[in-house]
């Protein structure tokens, strides 16, 4: 578990120094020189549960990446950056390796991904599940139905409808309340607002969601036996893809009724 940081600096910055792929020594040197500004090796070890005699080797592998500077003084005296320079650095290093990851493994993706997913998936988790739905708006390309409790419906959600309503998608949206309705009227242009066939807040229902009529997924919100009234409803889901895929087929027959029941009544 992270340390918090507000609580406990020190070993919280270790920590996350040593995810950014820093040893362990390295790590508690550039926190042990964090505070102290400028110190040798005798500072440091002082300080910090480093060895004086591994110090050095951890002022190696921080100056290597640009993390301290180094005087060539009698004892050398060291200097780390400061800590708005260092997290910039870790940044772009991150964001580095994300699109070296992103590229690669989209070369490994087969081309059946892209076009057709046979059977149904799974998802767990309210993070995981958010996740996919964003990368299903991502992709859309002419039509989003989607059905929701207003607790589901973030900024970020919002923000993946409001740029898919610019590229020209249709957009329609059920399931929310009054006021959650003003808010996307606002925030989404041309978005239009269906009523659902019951009260879905009412019931352990998540999302329902159509993607140009052939990606659909529908999932439920589920509180853990252990789980206490504070706690956030985990989330289950499950998706298909493809005009033959049985979920689709399903949910594309009911969402049809339902909008063209909505059509009429209007």
């Amino acid at each position: 578990m992270t340390t918090d940081p507000t609580q406990d600096p020190r070993p919280a910055a270790v920590e996350q120094l040593e995810q950014f792929g820093l040893s362990s020594y390295a790590a508690q040197t550039f926190v042990a020189l964090a505070g102290l500004g400028i110190g040798t090796a005798r500072d440091v070890s002082q300080v910090s549960e480093v060895p004086r005699t591994r110090v050095y080797d951890a002022i190696d592998e921080l100056h290597d990446r640009g993390l301290v500077d180094v005087q060539q003084s009698s004892p050398k005296k060291f200097w780390a950056i400061s800590a708005e320079t260092a997290s910039r650095i870790f940044e772009h290093e991150l964001q580095h390796r994300t699109d070296v990851l992103r590229t690669a493994l989209t070369e490994l993706e087969p081309v059946e991904r892209r076009n057709e997913q046979r059977g149904v998936w799974t998802v767990d988790g309210q993070t995981a599940v958010t996740e996919r739905v964003l990368e299903f708006f991502d992709d859309a390309e002419e039509q989003i139905v989607y059905m929701t409790v207003d607790e589901l419906l973030t900024d970020d959600l919002i923000a993946a409808l409001r740029d898919a309503a610019d590229r020209g998608v249709d957009i329609k949206i059920g399931g929310i309340s009054d006021d959650v309705q003003r808010q996307i009227r606002a925030e989404v242009p041309g978005v239009s607002v269906f009523e659902s066939l019951w009260v879905w807040s009412d019931t352990p229902a998540g999302r329902l969601m159509m993607i140009d009529g052939r990606k659909t997924l529908v999932s439920a919100l589920v509180n853990g036996a252990d789980a206490g009234p504070h706690d956030p409803r985990s989330e289950t889901a499950i998706w298909g893809e493809g005009e033959a895929n049985s979920l689709v087929a399903v949910l594309k027959g009911i969402f049809t009724w339902r909008l063209d029941a909505s059509d009429s009544d209007s």
